[in-house]
């Protein structure tokens, strides 16, 4: 029997296994349960199970094979395929191996050089699921060998969504994708260099490594918009993890509440600048007062009293201790009804807890906490904050300058917290003052991506959820496009509660070919002094070209036939009116509320191109697209976000004049 075979026989009885696998899942159920929460989590355990045994007949169950030396090794002549799940057959001996098993670890990172036990590492070419070849790389040889078949996969054309990069992983993201979960970690990564699937593997690593701490308290990843996250949407499903939820900014900090409104870029960065945590801390607890009375209680045919100054003194006990405003507020009640009770117990009587209780809740009592400690709302206090200019200067006073309060101020103020027309920003705000009024949960583990265009209240929002967890922090300061930017990874990291994080930069480009990064990062010098190119591995060097607009249609004509997706990325302006020039054409329009990546031709704003990747990209006037941004540093990024989205060809047109760094 030929190796392939041999191999094909290997393939065919894992999908029969994993059939079997399934089944018998199927045949569970929770009927044998204690009682019925036992029940209802053993059957949504079971569910999940069959989701995770699911089999798409096109994807190959296995993509690699790993050979171990019959010496020096624990496993010793055994060899392994490595694929998306674990497969065993009826006597438990494993068929397939997961991709995350520590066994799996020698197909990533063994080199000639550390072969880490290996006589041999096995590749496999599939299309359409069936294995079609080969490829063996021997660990004993000193002189590396090219890898036809790793060529083929990283530089697969594709139409759809991000699929998951198991087969194709680098040493040096595998040694991000196994961090531990203890550790935070944040990537610089150049385009094309795989940072976003890094990070997504990474969360599939640890749920596998850790599944019962991160199922308990929650794993999230959070990008920078639902178009993005449509995208990625597949890659963390397709290797059995179904429970990650994926949200943005946006659906993190205002959950069910629409964003009302926009405003001015200028004051959504004074609002997202990090000295409005101080503002606000000091507008919520300032509301705490000095009682004015002290506090009467009748009981029975006495009468009890607490003065002003020991109710002062007890708020401010309570205080020091740096609870939060609420939990102080909870607990104010019951330390003045002790009070009370004490003087009971100095009396003669005897009272009890019920006692106590009752005298927390006795209309005396809870008018003196409303005196000293009131009630109050995020939404409340921030519509004060933001419509009476006195008290916002008395809590901002230090902190902002009269012109920032200025800004600051609604110019109408509407006519309640109910009406206001809330901004992104000022949902963030509302979070942070959510958090200084009840602590908010705090998650396992937080994968960040497009970070460096988050605004330091944006960062303290993710750090409230990561306080007892950790985080996979993605981005690239070259792509930093918003006006509230991050300037560093190390202010971003100090903002987020990991100023110790490990920055790790990934400057090999597998994505993007030669050509086109090399063209781009020509921008660098202006748009990331400090940032080191990136360089392309990849054999190929893709094409690049220039032509003037009105060669739009014979470039379509021309890319059309070719496999693999098509974007055509265009100033946000110009999107209603190139739509209806490809009138003719099927066009997706990326962004909209049906955004697929199914169509083999998208029309995508500027806006909204980074992340995302076509095998075809057609850029429309990169002076336009500068333009469009507040300054030029922006508008270069900006663009250099629009021309590394390609994978195999780019093609610039234009009638202006490309900008100076480009120009040659």
């Amino acid at each position: 029997m030929s190796e392939l075979v041999a191999e094909q026989s290997h393939l065919s009885y894992a999908r029969t296994q994993l059939a079997r696998m399934r089944e018998r899942t199927s045949r569970l159920d929770g009927t044998g349960a204690a009682d019925w929460v036992s029940r209802e989590y053993l059957e949504s355990t079971l569910a999940l199970r069959m989701k995770q045994l699911a089999d798409d007949p096109t994807i190959p169950l296995f993509f690699g094979r790993i050979d171990f030396e019959r010496i020096d090794s624990d496993a010793g002549g055994e060899s392994f395929h490595i694929g998306r799940r674990h497969i065993s057959d009826p006597l438990g001996d494993p068929l397939v191996i997961d991709w995350r098993a520590p066994v799996s670890r020698p197909f990533y990172r063994a080199s000639a050089a550390e072969p880490m036990g290996l006589s041999n590492r096995r590749r496999y070419g599939f299309s359409h699921g069936t294995l079609t070849a080969y490829e063996d790389e021997s660990l004993t040889d000193a002189a590396p060998e090219h890898s036809e078949i790793l060529e083929a996969e990283i530089e697969k054309p594709r139409v759809g969504p991000m699929r998951d990069i198991v087969a194709t992983i680098q040493p040096e993201q595998d040694v991000i994708v196994r961090s531990e979960l203890a550790r935070s970690v944040c990537v610089q990564g150049a385009p094309g260099t795989g940072k976003t699937a890094v990070g997504l593997h990474r969360a599939a690593y640890l749920l596998y490594a850790h599944r019962d701490q991160l199922t308990r308290q929650g794993a999230l990843v959070v990008g920078p918009n639902d178009s993005f996250l449509r995208y990625i949407g597949d890659v963390l499903p397709a290797l059995g993890e179904i429970e990650v939820k994926q949200t943005t900014i946006e659906g993190l900090v205002a959950g069910d509440h629409a964003i009302s409104s926009t405003e001015a870029a200028d004051v959504a960065t004074l609002k997202g600048d990090a000295r409005m945590a101080t503002v606000l801390s000091r507008a919520l607890w300032s509301l705490v007062a000095e009682p004015t009375e002290g506090l009467l209680v009748p009981r029975g045919s006495r009468r009890w009293r607490v003065g002003s100054d020991e109710i002062a003194t007890t708020v401010e006990g309570l205080r020091s201790r740096g609870v939060r405003y609420g939990a102080g507020r909870a607990m104010l009640p019951q330390t003045l009804a002790h009070l009370v009770l004490v003087q009971m117990e100095n009396a003669g009587e005897s009272p009890d807890d019920r006692v106590q209780d009752a005298v927390a809740r006795s209309r005396p009592v809870r008018d003196a906490v409303a005196e000293a400690w009131p009630a109050v709302t995020p939404e409340a206090l921030l519509f004060r904050l933001l419509s009476d200019a006195g008290f916002l200067a008395a809590a901002a006073d230090g902190v902002l300058d009269p012109a920032e309060q200025e800004d600051l101020l609604w110019t109408k103020p509407p006519r309640s917290a109910r009406s206001a027309p809330w901004t992104l920003a000022d949902r963030v705000l509302l979070d942070e003052l959510g958090d200084l009024v009840e602590r908010t949960g705090s998650m396992a583990h937080l994968v960040i991506d497009e970070a460096q265009d988050l605004s330091p209240m944006m960062l303290r929002a993710l750090a409230r959820r990561s306080t007892t967890g950790s985080l996979t922090v993605l981005g690239d300061l070259a792509q930093a496009t918003t006006p509230w930017a991050t300037r560093s990874w190390s202010e971003a990291l100090t903002h987020l509660g990991k100023p110790d994080a490990h920055v790790e930069e990934l400057t090999r480009g597998f994505r993007v070919p030669g050509e086109v990064i090399d063209f781009a990062a020509r921008l660098l010098p202006t748009i990331a002094p400090t940032l080191a190119p990136p360089t392309s591995v990849r054999r190929s060097r893709g094409e690049l070209s220039f032509a003037p607009l009105s060669a739009l249609d014979a470039t379509l004509d021309r890319i059309a036939p070719r496999e693999g997706s098509i974007g055509v990325i265009v100033p946000d302006a110009w999107v209603s009116q190139v739509l209806a020039d490809l009138g003719h054409l099927s066009v997706s329009v990326v962004g909209s509320d049906d955004t697929s990546f199914d169509a083999h031709l998208d029309l995508v704003p500027a806006s909204v191109a980074k992340g995302l990747e076509f095998d075809h990209v057609v850029v429309l006037e990169p002076a336009a697209i500068v333009a469009a941004e507040p300054d030029l540093v922006t508008g270069l990024r900006r663009l250099y976000v629009c021309l590394t989205r390609a994978v195999t060809s780019l093609v610039v047109l234009h009638d202006e004049p490309l900008p100076e760094a480009l120009a040659d």
